[in-house]
């Protein structure tokens, strides 16, 4: 596949991501900003929309821009964000060169195919920077967050995820996180230190930036005590009872009722995070479409910020699925898999 075909535009204003094609059916809405810091920091997040057409909309130098895709297969699609290691000096640049090499990947059939990609990546950029800090044995890469969906045509989409950005499933009643974040309390859950109920608190309940596990950084999620370079996936065997329904690399269902939200931790660096993200379903209540459910999103953060917020760059993609009513029958918009497909059993 030819990487880039040619430029399109770019612009940091308009969200050139409203001119993405999806299909009939598909939402899919991008924001990024670099929080609510007066004056604004750099803004080291990053997110990625290739749409069924393979026009893709990404962050570069801080701004929009977009490209087309030579050699796209009709009607896959992909979605990412990524979060810079904020106080790096090569954040923005990590997320940026994970960026332009998930551009140079082909459409992903499954999984496995999907994490072997993505896991082969990861290592060539480790190197890439490694090579380019003149040669310090003692220098640490930069690194990136990376949770990403490869949308798959009648299928359901297929996650990848690495480090504490999140997938959310946001219905009329809940917010429900569909990822696990890379963090110390993770590791210490995985090596049978900390339980449920204390993991969802540390987790979910604090502000605690630390992180384990990033794209081109490496894992300390196997070992706490040492860095490594290969990447570490939760997967269902590893992982304990309470968490292998959120393993790292697995399809994922989609419900026709929902708002899925893969977005940075800027949105819950705060003193009690669970107290702002359960507004979340009421604010994208009302929203007609994936779009304006953002802006609703970002307009709340921004002009009223939650209690003790740590200030950080803010990016989301926002994604609905919204397939029209099977013909001569109603179909029950609660669940559904892809447009037109079999109904998929709840996560």
């Amino acid at each position: 596949m030819t990487l880039f075909a040619r430029s399109i535009s770019h612009s940091s204003a308009a969200g050139l991501t409203g001119s993405l094609d999806f299909g009939p059916g598909i939402q899919v809405a991008a924001r990024s900003h670099p929080g609510a810091a007066s004056p604004a920091p750099e803004n080291q997040d990053n997110f990625l929309a290739i749409d069924g057409t393979g026009r893709a909309v990404f962050m570069r130098d801080q701004r929009e821009h977009a490209v087309q895709l030579a050699g796209w297969p009709r009607g896959h699609a992909r979605l990412a964000v990524l979060d810079g290691m904020g106080g790096h000096g090569h954040g923005r640049e990590a997320a940026e060169a994970a960026v332009a090499g998930i551009l140079r990947l082909p459409a992903c059939r499954n999984a496995a195919e999907l994490g072997e990609a993505l896991d082969a990546l990861h290592l060539e950029l480790l190197h890439q920077f490694a090579e380019g800090d003149d040669g310090d044995p003692a220098a640490r890469p930069p690194g990136t967050t990376l949770t990403l969906l490869e949308l798959r045509p009648g299928q359901e989409p297929l996650l990848y995820h690495a480090g504490d950005s999140r997938l959310y499933e946001i219905s009329a009643a809940h917010a429900r996180p569909l990822t696990i974040d890379h963090v110390p309390a993770t590791s210490f859950a995985l090596h049978g230190l900390l339980g449920e109920d204390e993991w969802w608190q540390q987790v979910h309940g604090e502000h605690r930036p630390q992180i384990s596990q990033a794209f081109i950084l490496g894992n300390a999620l196997s070992d706490p005590q040492t860095l490594s370079a290969p990447l570490y996936a939760l997967t269902p065997g590893r992982l304990p009872p309470f968490l292998r329904r959120l393993a790292d690399r697995r399809a994922i269902p989609v419900r026709t009722d929902a708002t899925y939200l893969l977005a940075s931790d800027g949105f819950w660096a705060c003193a009690r995070p669970q107290e702002w993200i359960a507004r979340w379903p009421a604010l994208l209540a009302d929203a007609a479409t994936a779009g304006a459910g953002l802006d609703a999103l970002f307009a709340a953060f921004l002009q009223s910020p939650p209690p003790g917020l740590h200030a950080d760059n803010l990016t989301a993609l926002a994604l609905r699925f919204r397939p029209p009513p099977a013909r001569g029958a109603e179909r029950n918009s609660d669940e559904t898999a892809l447009p037109d497909e079999a109904h998929p059993p709840p996560l």
